[in-house]
């Protein structure tokens, strides 16, 4: 199938994804009097005298804003806010479908960090969450920080986290079937965008030393000219030994490589000189860092891709989904690194001994399982955390 020809002709026909359900009937005088005026009068005074009251009485508590500026659409790049909406749209539908989360897609008309940050949080409160999408790096860092500043419900980026989450999940797994740790591996990270950092960060945190990020002009390191905030913040935690040059260069002898790059830059030559039982997780899309048959004559002992057409596809729909449902249902006030880390770890488990393979390292994006597995570790997460604000009624069955 041409999925670009026949994704038109759908298009075309469905003219939007999304559409707005109505819950309640109003079919009649009093059904308008209840959903309206004048019975619609009582709920709103309540919802003014206390405002969480918003969650109890509206569609809130279930509902995301799904927020771009169309700098950064897959792998389309800055093509505008008006041209995301057929991705954001389908980002609502993910949510539905994966998560039964409401979502609403917005697409803004700026790319100043002002006017993005000013008009999110002065929409938060028609919102149980924000879901930040395809928004250009280094943008994207400084917008999300200031909003979890600004706003009382949870702020996601799901380029860097999700994607950072489901990698850790992919790497645990891997990192069960050779046998190695990740305190002990030596790993290059190439991309140092929202995902390239966002993973570095992740994996720092559960116990990674040793790992070099790159971009496109080499290896990140301290005082390296033209670095911004964020890579220069990473060349202070990363890089121990302070080595230079290009990919090619850094890749003898290391035990993993993470590319949420380019199509290409890993060759068959550069695998072959990484440690024993390499892993490869080559994300980038459509055209991975290296195809998987390539890796494996490299001799790669197991190989991820953003594709779903591989085996052990890194993919965030195993991730936001669940993640918006657990902090939905405790109506958190942040998804913290507690409820990151937890999320992975839940998806990990997903798989057990038995089912564990070079070729199955993670759940299939339509595992029944997921929904459930990551939303309970979430809960769990944001209430050991203290960022739950209430505790779901069936909060005991997780114990």
């Amino acid at each position: 199938m041409d999925y670009g020809v026949e994704s038109i002709k759908m298009h075309q026909l469905w003219r939007g994804k999304i559409a707005t359900a109505v819950k309640i009937p109003a079919a009649t005088r009093e059904d308008l009097s209840l959903a309206y005026t004048p019975g619609v009068a009582q709920p709103c005074l309540e919802i003014q005298k206390n405002s969480d009251k918003s969650y109890e009485l509206t569609s809130r508590w279930n509902t995301v804003a799904v927020v771009t500026d169309g700098t950064a659409v897959l792998g389309l790049g800055d093509i505008g806010p008006e041209a995301a909406m057929p991705v954001m749209e389908g980002k609502c539908v993910l949510l539905k479908a994966f998560g039964d989360v409401d979502a609403v897609p917005l697409c803004l008309r700026s790319k100043e960090v002002d006017k993005i940050v000013d008009t999110i949080t002065l929409l938060a409160g028609s919102f149980g969450g924000i879901n930040l999408e395809d928004i250009s790096a280094p943008r994207c860092f400084e917008i999300e920080q200031r909003l979890k500043a600004a706003c009382d419900i949870p702020v996601f980026h799901d380029d860097q986290h999700g994607t950072a989450i489901v990698t850790l999940a992919g790497l645990i797994n891997a990192l069960r079937i050779v046998g190695k740790s990740i305190q002990n591996i030596r790993t290059i990270i190439c991309g140092a965008g929202a995902a390239g950092i966002a993973i570095t960060r992740l994996l720092l945190s559960m116990g990674l030393k040793n790992v070099i990020l790159c971009d496109l002009d080499g290896v990140i390191y301290k005082g390296r000219d033209h670095l911004n905030k964020q890579t220069r913040q990473m060349a202070e935690v990363t890089n121990l030994y302070d080595e230079k040059g290009q990919l090619a260069d850094v890749i003898t002898g290391a035990d993993v490589f993470i590319g949420v790059s380019a199509g290409g830059v890993l060759t068959k030559e550069m695998v072959s000189r990484m440690a024993p039982d390499p892993i490869i997780f080559a994300c980038a899309n459509p055209t991975p860092e290296i195809f998987p048959d390539e890796a494996i004559a490299g001799g790669a002992a197991i190989v991820a891709t953003g594709r779903s057409d591989y085996p052990n596809q890194i993919n965030n729909v195993l991730a936001f989904p669940g993640i918006f449902r657990g902090a939905l249902d405790t109506r958190a006030r942040d998804i913290n690194d507690e409820m990151k880390v937890a999320a992975a770890l839940a998806l990990a488990e997903l798989v057990s001994d038995q089912e564990l393979s070079e070729t199955y390292i993670i759940p299939a994006a339509f595992d029944p399982r997921v929904k459930q597995a990551v939303a309970d570790a979430v809960i769990k997460a944001a209430i050991a955390s203290g960022v739950a604000r209430i505790v779901p009624p069936d909060t005991r069955k997780l114990d």
